[in-house]
């Protein structure tokens, strides 16, 4: 059974709840999902894994986290080269373009992101988001 990382950071409990989802996407599929913090691995931990789910909410200005996520994504991107990524994450504001910003970074680092494009909810998931949470991890697993 192959195993897939959820690799998070929710400041709400908003972007949790959406790898949760994820995960139990990665589940339905048969593999096995291991739901972790930003700050609870590091990026090297993602070396062997070929299929990673990524999640950030949108802060500031729509950038990523600014004191785990982008520092971790930081290194991670320079060893992300052939892997399958898929990337979610809630906003409050804005229109998503911390996402579409995420997934260019991502794609020109090498890394090929599920469906070219990330999953987001606005504030807490609704059941449309928690679905498309669901097939991302279907699609990764």
């Amino acid at each position: 059974m192959s195993k897939v990382k959820v690799v998070y950071w929710s400041g709400s409990g908003n972007t949790e709840a959406m790898a949760n989802a994820v995960a139990d996407g990665i589940r339905q599929a048969g593999s096995e999902a291991e739901v972790v913090t930003f700050d609870s691995i590091n990026p090297s931990d993602l070396s062997s894994d070929t299929s990673i789910a990524l999640g950030c909410p949108a802060m500031g200005a729509e950038v990523l986290e600014e004191s785990v996520v982008e520092p971790f994504i930081s290194t991670f991107e320079n060893q992300c080269a052939g892997k399958k990524l898929g990337l979610f994450g809630s906003y409050g504001w804005g229109d998503g373009q911390w996402m579409r910003d995420w997934v260019d970074r991502m794609t020109a680092a090498g890394a090929t992101v599920v469906g070219n494009e990330g999953v987001i909810a606005n504030n807490a998931p609704d059941d449309a988001a928690v679905e498309a949470c669901r097939n991302l991890g279907l699609a990764l697993a």
